[in-house]
């Protein structure tokens, strides 16, 4: 087999304003530019923290006003061309009155990577417990022949099972999960806590997510894993606010809940997920960060549940809880 070689691509990156970033990025897709990428310190709005599946990332610097937008061309293609009609949109934009800053645009290269599957070369086989979870790329070692296997290829999808936060639910799967559990998973990434569940005998999973990455990510670990499509289902969605996917989920006829996402998100969550949940069903929380536990707590009991555990792992947080 022959080598693949590098390709070099030209990178540009265009030194300007938040305030101007919608329109660059506007005129940019208009100069045939087909993707961008920008770095910015605009804080995350709430919108955006309701659909994110993992807890608050540290802060970052304060928000400049500055914006760096990225684009890659090929060099075979009319690169002079390309930086004409960027330039000439960037002096249009800056007639309107529009701040558009330095307005600089700086040269670089870059190999051409295989961006998707370069990931894979830092996702190795582990343990959690007893239980072996590996990509489908590598083997199995013979003395682990025997071992309870969970096959995850994320993708662009979240939840390998390395980080601490799905560790700790699939503890708490293990602990509650009974051959008749039917499980409802919110935020399911790759689909892992799904799958966890399955092996370790529930009868059936639905997950919910609202990336789409996410549904066929899971799909593909369901195939791998060897769990038939009637088996573990995948919505997208946003459970919290669209009746049609509540509607679409069931009412009261969950054993099990798991939702390993962002701790701001919990809180709306949790009274929603009151409703689905059978009486005596279990619900299993995540994705929370130390200093965010009283507010999770606090969530859950206001929702009419019964705190059961509170568990640790690092600096992350679980909470697992009965309605009553």
């Amino acid at each position: 087999m022959k080598g693949k070689i590098a390709v070099r691509w030209n990178k540009y990156t265009l030194l300007t304003t938040t305030e101007a970033e919608d329109l660059i990025s506007s005129m940019m897709m208009d100069a045939g530019i087909e993707g961008i990428e920008i770095e910015d310190r605009v804080p995350l709005s709430e919108r955006d923290k309701s659909q994110m599946f993992v807890d608050i990332l540290p802060e970052g610097p304060a928000d400049d006003g500055t914006a760096r937008i990225s684009f890659y061309l090929e060099p075979e293609q009319d690169n002079g061309a390309v930086l004409a009609a960027v330039q000439e949109g960037l002096d249009e934009i800056r007639s309107w009155g529009v701040d558009v800053g330095a307005g600089t645009i700086e040269a670089s290269q870059t190999e051409d990577k295989d961006w998707i599957n370069n990931w894979k070369e830092y996702f190795h086989q582990f343990y959690v417990d007893d239980i072996l979870i590996t990509p489908s790329w590598e083997p199995v070692k013979s003395e682990d022949q025997g071992k309870l296997l969970i096959q995850i290829d994320p993708g662009t999808a979240f939840g390998t099972g390395m980080h601490e936060t799905t560790q700790l639910c699939i503890r708490q799967i293990r602990k509650y999960v009974t051959a008749n559990t039917t499980l409802l998973d919110v935020g399911t990434g790759s689909g892992i806590l799904s799958i966890a569940a399955i092996k370790l005998g529930a009868e059936r999973a639905l997950g919910t997510d609202l990336d789409p990455c996410a549904i066929h990510a899971s799909e593909e670990n369901m195939e791998v894993n060897g769990i038939l499509p009637e088996k573990f289902q995948v919505l997208e969605g946003n459970i919290i606010d669209d009746k049609a996917v509540q509607e679409q989920v069931g009412y009261e006829k969950y054993d099990m809940v798991t939702a390993n996402i962002l701790a701001e998100v919990l809180v709306p969550l949790t009274p929603v997920i009151v409703q689905h949940l059978k009486t005596g069903g279990i619900y299993i929380t995540s994705g929370i960060i130390e200093d965010r536990e009283e507010m999770v707590v606090n969530a859950v009991k206001a929702a009419g549940f019964e705190v059961l555990e509170v568990t640790h792992q690092g600096e992350w947080v679980s909470v697992t809880a009965r309605k009553n």
